[in-house]
């Protein structure tokens, strides 16, 4: 790997509630967690700045991460009980995110995805988000790391 500067940002208090509907233990009932997301960043040389990623440019982000986990239930789009939850939904008693898989390491790889098309549009290529920890509370959290295909580092 060739030399570069990293840097990490974490997004922390995201409420929100989930279901395993296919585990067999309690993780198969609806229950929540307060999640954070940790970013990691690199670049080959830094911008105008002196800055790897300028913190203060990642609002889009913060804001796509609230949009999703703020005060919201998340559940897999393949949930049997699918229609219940759009029901409770549309009644204003939820709101709502179906998701293709609801756990921590696919959340992981979701917000990876996500800072990396702000970035790759922004910077061109210069900088990227190489590794994400989807946290869901002080013991237990998932990572997801992968240079993009059109990082230049």
């Amino acid at each position: 790997m060739t030399a570069a500067f990293t840097c990490s940002k974490t997004f922390s208090g995201y409420p929100c509630c989930h279901r395993q509907w296919r585990h067999s233990g309690h993780c198969r009932f609806v229950h929540g967690y307060s999640r954070s997301f940790s970013f990691w960043f690199r670049a080959g040389s830094l911008d105008e700045n002196g800055f790897v990623v300028d913190f203060s440019s990642l609002s889009a982000l913060e804001a796509q991460l609230a949009e999703q986990f703020d005060h919201t239930f998340l559940v897999n789009a393949d949930d049997p009980q699918l229609a219940t939850w759009r029901d409770l939904h549309a009644q204003g008693a939820l709101d709502l995110r179906v998701m293709d898989n609801v756990g921590m390491e696919a959340s992981a790889k979701l917000v990876w995805g996500w800072a990396n098309a702000l970035l790759h549009e922004r910077d061109g290529g210069r900088s990227c988000c190489w590794k994400t920890e989807a946290r869901e509370n002080m013991k237990n959290a998932a990572c997801y790391e992968e240079l993009p295909e059109w990082f230049r580092g």
